[in-house]
């Protein structure tokens, strides 16, 4: 039978709305859209980069329990309210994935929250061994 659990980041979103950060599926590991809120104080910057470096930390905490680092994220998926924050969380991105080539989509899009400015999803397939 193939492993199946979740993974919670303590992030009060997650009980209200009923999801888990990620999903352990096997060699698979699904981490839902994250946002750039700090999950232990539940407060988010203004700055779209900061919001980013956030969400980042927050997948790269997803990741680690499930086994994985940024070097396993086979898929990433941008979603932003205002296409014009995602030049400059460049940089940002690169460090995590520059190395690592994920395919990559960007969606310019309304999120949960008006203080959202960027949501990143991952995909990330586990190493045997």
């Amino acid at each position: 039978m193939t492993e199946r659990r979740a993974i919670l980041s303590g992030s009060t979103f997650e009980e209200q709305i009923g999801y888990a950060r990620a999903v352990v599926d096997g060699d698979w590991v699904h981490v839902s859209g994250t946002t750039g809120f700090d999950y232990t104080t539940m407060t988010i910057p203004d700055d779209v980069v900061a919001q980013a470096e956030q969400c980042l930390r927050n997948i790269e905490a997803a990741l680690a329990e499930a086994g994985c680092t940024f070097a396993d994220v086979v898929r990433v998926r941008y979603l932003l309210p205002d296409r014009a924050d995602f030049e400059p969380c460049w940089p940002v991105l690169r460090r995590c994935f520059g190395d690592v080539r994920p395919a990559a989509t960007m969606l310019e899009c309304g999120l949960a929250d008006p203080r959202m400015k960027i949501e990143i999803e991952v995909y990330a397939r586990r190493s045997a061994g």
